[in-house]
């Protein structure tokens, strides 16, 4: 197989075809920096999470898993659409840094005096551009339409 991609944490490699194994490292990434020890079995864990969660939303979209074993994903090959949807529950990481400065995350206006961490009175969607280098970008849900589509 190929390498066509190395990532803070996962690893694409081409199978040729219309197949790509994905393979989930036990790298840690803290604030866009790889750092030099490793947990023990955490690209397992997190490719069944992911795994999971592909599972369980099959029937609402589908999605390019095909199978997994371990730390591997093998998927379709999909054009990537360069989004990270992130769901927030509580007032944390990036979004609390945006709140502090602006009391809006994503273009959202968020209650006045929340604490970090705090959790929010409902969920809020918050996506931000998926970066190949450097740190992702809050965007809103209308620059989100804009880059991939209404539909």
């Amino acid at each position: 197989m190929k390498k066509i991609k190395e990532g803070k944490v996962r690893d694409i490699y081409d199978e040729g075809g219309n197949r790509l194994t994905i393979i989930t490292s036990d790298r840690i990434s803290a604030f866009d920096v790889i750092l030099p020890n490793e947990i023990p079995l955490k690209g397992e864990i997190l490719n069944k999470l992911s795994a999971f969660w592909f599972d369980y939303t099959k029937d609402i979209i589908p999605n390019h898993m095909l199978g997994f074993d371990g730390n591997q994903m093998y998927v379709k090959k999909l054009e990537m659409l360069p989004i990270e949807c992130i769901v927030r529950g509580y007032i944390t990481g990036g979004g609390w840094s945006s709140y502090q400065k602006t009391g809006k995350v994503c273009g959202i206006k968020l209650p006045e005096g929340l604490r970090e961490s705090e959790k929010l009175p409902e969920p809020i969607f918050t996506p931000t551009t998926k970066a190949d280098e450097g740190h992702d970008e809050n965007i809103s849900f209308e620059e989100t339409k804009k880059i991939v589509g209404e539909e």
